[in-house]
């Protein structure tokens, strides 16, 4: 049970609200703290050129990229790159110059999982943004320091502190003007300020290093791209499954391919390659416990804690552990979603916790782990992971089958 005593004012200041959710939620919180260390705020409207959401205006997807431009949804913001969205029409979408985005600007998701945020770095430019994303363009304060206070557990709260709606949880652009920014002292800003700048620089040029690795597979591959969902096959070709989806033959081709070249089974370079049976999850609401991260948690580009896992309910903790030898594999859902995502664990991930729907494959070999991890993740990759998924409701994809998996091997690494 949770207990506080509250001040008159604060009644004043809320209307004279009695519920005790709403005094003793974060936001409020928040206030009573910065109130009671007299810590100097001014309005979000008072540091800010404009807040504000773009285009509205009816959009026409297209399918051709050189006729359109990638789209960023709400929950997009937080993802770690921008591969696989889809593309709005140049030509037929109203007012596109709403839809961009500028850097430094700080982003905020406005409806279902509120109050996300991103700071525009080059990777948002020349991407149209959905209206579902608050834009923050700051004036008197540094561009990555308001970022920073915004994205922290004090400036989500009192984000989320305004939220209404009964179905979809939603705010607008003037339920969060009046939030309280702290000013601190210049020097403590460009420190902040600078250390966002950097991440963000940093995080461009390690998406530019990978794009650079995957085009090395996919442009090895890229005669048989025109394959789509529409093909012919002989049926004495089909493999495992009669299911269309499992005989993708722009799959096969370049599975083909790779067996007419150096190559290795996957389960033969790869000292292990399994998943964790399933468990029960018993949650800790505080920090005794293991790191937990769920699968959606990978695809994020920033990864803070929320989850402790207990223990209990686990017969080998060190199964669901994650090593710094691991390449990481989404193994279920739909084919547009998680399915056939590709991680690679960083110090980061090393010794938390993570789902039992993500396949782990261990290589020793560095330089060998880095070139399957690329492989995998490239769009040849994706479509390889793809065509060996099974299930009906629900696709998966089993470790058996991704261990006799063809990778391509580079000279150093021959059989």
């Amino acid at each position: 049970m949770k207990a506080l005593a509250i001040k008159k004012s604060w009644l004043t200041k809320s209307d004279l609200r009695l519920d005790a959710a709403y005094h003793l939620s974060e936001g409020q919180l928040t206030l009573a703290t910065f109130e009671n260390l007299g810590i100097i705020t001014l309005p979000l409207c008072n540091v800010t050129e404009r807040i504000f959401y773009g285009g509205r205006s009816k959009r026409v997807y297209i399918n051709n990229p050189e006729y359109g431009l990638p789209f960023i949804k709400g929950a997009d913001i937080i993802k770690s790159d921008f591969s696989g969205l889809k593309y709005i029409s140049k030509k037929k979408t109203a007012n596109l110059q709403e839809y961009y985005l500028e850097e430094g600007w700080t982003l905020i998701t406005r409806s279902g999982t509120i109050g996300n945020t991103a700071f525009v770095n080059q990777d948002f430019i020349g991407k149209a943004a959905s209206d579902d994303i608050i834009r923050v363009v700051p004036k008197t304060v540094q561009s990555g320091f308001l970022y920073a206070y915004l994205s922290s557990k004090y400036g989500k709260a009192l984000i989320t502190h305004g939220i209404y709606g009964a179905v979809i949880q939603h705010i607008e652009p003037e339920h969060i003007q009046n939030i309280p920014v702290p000013i601190f002292p210049i020097e403590k800003q460009n420190e902040i300020n600078e250390l966002i700048r950097k991440s963000a620089e940093q995080k461009v040029k390690a998406k530019a290093n990978l794009n650079q690795a995957f085009a090395h597979f996919d442009g090895a591959y890229k005669s048989y791209l025109g394959y789509r969902n529409i093909f012919s096959k002989n049926i004495k070709k089909f493999n495992f499954s009669w299911v269309g989806r499992n005989n993708d033959v722009f799959a096969e081709v370049v599975s083909e391919t790779i067996r007419n070249s150096n190559f290795a089974q996957l389960n033969e370079i790869a000292s292990a390659i399994f998943a964790p049976p399933l468990f029960k999850h018993i949650y800790l609401s505080t920090n005794n416990g293991y790191v937990f991260y769920t699968g959606a948690d990978l695809a994020k580009s920033f990864r803070r804690p929320v989850r402790y896992l207990s223990q209990k309910g686990v017969n080998r903790i060190s199964d669901y552990t994650v090593r710094d030898n691991q390449i990481l594999v989404y193994k279920s859902g739909p084919r547009d979603g998680m399915l056939g995502k590709v991680f690679l664990s960083d110090k980061n991930l090393h010794g938390s916790c993570l789902s039992d729907h993500v396949i782990r494959i261990e290589i020793e070999n560095e330089t060998l782990r880095n070139w399957v991890f690329a492989f995998l993740k490239s769009q040849v990759g994706l479509r390889q992971l793809h065509n060996i998924a099974t299930g009906t409701a629900i696709l998966f994809i089993a470790p058996e089958r991704l261990g006799a998996m063809a990778i391509p091997m580079p000279d150093s690494h021959a059989n």
